[in-house]
């Protein structure tokens, strides 16, 4: 199989998980608390990936300064685009409650919100393809990462559309184009970058990491502990430890 091909294959099984898990929130009533906690771990996991997956690599190859600026600008930016998308109504798109407003409470809130959830997936897609650049081989760490963190998001977000009154054809057609979408992201990803030199891509992978993080500080880790509270930071531990011992294997 050619590795472009691969590289989005990976990618579009990353963004699966989040059909998978709107499936689930729309097949069966999974309590708020189950799936704050699946959240929880799952902020744990990407922790752990961008610790010591991408940002581990992208000194060693770039340099702690290029990686460094590469990290704030990819936070930056995420913050930027993320407040940007909030004014219009994407603020609580990972909330599992009745937070997201319906289409006749803010006008188009939908849009804003399915950009919201392709923002949130675009970085980790990208590296994923990114990382076939070096070993040939996808990063086991970085795709666990990947798949078990969409579960929840999906499940959470698409509960939350479901709970504001939005139809299944709407649900289920934002998380397929997300996924296909990410599909492309990590294969582009591969592909624009495959004669770049080492140094551009460790930027690139910093800025995807400090995306990422950005993303779990301000989306998933509040819908967590909404509902897990005192418990929010053992579970993330948990899943930050299973994520290293895959590291480690």
């Amino acid at each position: 199989m050619p590795t472009w091909l691969e590289a989005g294959l990976w990618g579009l099984l990353g963004g699966g998980a989040l059909v998978l898990g709107a499936l689930v929130a729309w097949s069966l009533r999974v309590p708020q608390v189950v799936v704050a906690s699946v959240m929880a771990f799952g902020s744990g996991v990407l922790i752990s990936a961008v610790a010591f997956d991408l940002m581990a690599e992208a000194a060693e190859t770039g340099g702690l300064p290029a990686t460094a600026v590469g990290f704030l600008g990819g936070a930056v930016v995420y913050l930027g685009a993320n407040a940007l998308l909030a004014r219009r109504g994407a603020r609580h798109r990972k909330r599992s409650g009745g937070q997201q407003p319906s289409e006749d409470e803010q006008s188009g809130s939908g849009a804003a919100i399915a950009v919201g959830a392709l923002l949130d997936g675009v970085p980790e897609s990208v590296v994923l393809g990114v990382g076939l650049l070096s070993g040939g081989a996808v990063s086991l760490p970085v795709l666990a990462a990947v798949f078990i963190s969409n579960v929840p998001e999906g499940l959470s977000s698409a509960a939350g559309m479901k709970r504001s009154g939005r139809s299944a054809r709407y649900v289920f057609g934002v998380w397929s184009g997300i996924a296909v979408l990410s599909g492309l992201s990590s294969l582009v990803g591969y592909l624009v970058l495959g004669s770049a030199p080492p140094e551009v891509i460790a930027v690139i992978t910093a800025v995807a990491a400090g995306a990422i993080l950005t993303m779990i500080a301000d989306t998933m880790i509040p819908e967590a502990f909404a509902e897990t509270r005192t418990w929010t930071g053992l579970i993330t531990a948990l899943g930050f430890l299973v994520a290293f011992a895959i590291e480690m294997a």
